[in-house]
């Protein structure tokens, strides 16, 4: 599924998806630096993952891990830093939560430094558990 917004796309399609790109955002990040390519494109290969695009310009990503049915994680949630500020990350949440296979379920997420941009879309501050992979 695709959205447009002036010259602005996000998709689902995978086959868009610029691997070098996502790369290139995701090891800027706090959550992703250390992350090898094979696991990010593994990673996009069992996802439900967006690309966020100007013209043919990959500038952001994002995924969601989903049972389609009652649970969707989202994860990796990033916009180029010179396209930050205009509304694009916001969008491409909209998409993700708007999505026909996803927007029934419950959506989770963590974030250490995002909390005020995600309760924007109604997402509250809430405990969980979890183990993570040390590498």
């Amino acid at each position: 599924m695709d959205w447009y917004k002036q010259s602005f796309m996000v998709s689902d399609d995978s086959k868009l998806i610029d691997l070098e790109s996502v790369l290139h955002l995701l090891l800027t990040t706090y959550w992703a630096s250390n992350r090898t390519k094979e696991m990010i494109e593994k990673s996009i290969k069992n996802s439900v993952s967006f690309g966020l695009y100007d013209h043919d310009k990959q500038i952001g990503f994002a995924r969601v891990v989903s049972d389609k049915a009652v649970f969707s994680w989202v994860l990796d949630v990033v916009v180029d830093e010179s396209y930050r500020g205009k509304g694009l990350g916001q969008w491409l949440i909209g998409c993700i939560l708007e999505h026909p296979d996803l927007k029934h379920t419950s959506f989770a997420l963590a974030t250490k430094d995002a909390h005020d941009f995600y309760k924007k879309f109604d997402f509250i501050e809430d405990t969980c558990m979890r183990k993570r992979l040390t590498i």
